[in-house]
């Protein structure tokens, strides 16, 4: 499912959830510590574009438990 996803569909934290296996909890965490993916806010509303989740997923590729992640 994850490579149907048009880049500029707009997904909830539930749908990111679904789609990406980010937790929902992680996404409401990390938006309070600004270090999880980019959100666009509509209201009170958070939405995440999908070409942002798979460059912010893609940015976070690492080949060994020790290295860091930038």
């Amino acid at each position: 499912m994850f490579e149907l996803l048009q880049p500029d569909r707009l997904l909830s934290r539930s749908e990111v959830e679904l789609n990406f296996g980010v937790s929902r909890r992680f996404l409401e965490v990390s938006a309070v510590r600004g270090d999880g993916p980019p959100m666009i806010k509509i209201g009170r509303s958070v939405r995440y574009r999908v070409g942002d989740l798979r460059e912010w997923i893609e940015a976070r590729k690492v080949t060994s438990t020790s290295q860091e992640v930038i």
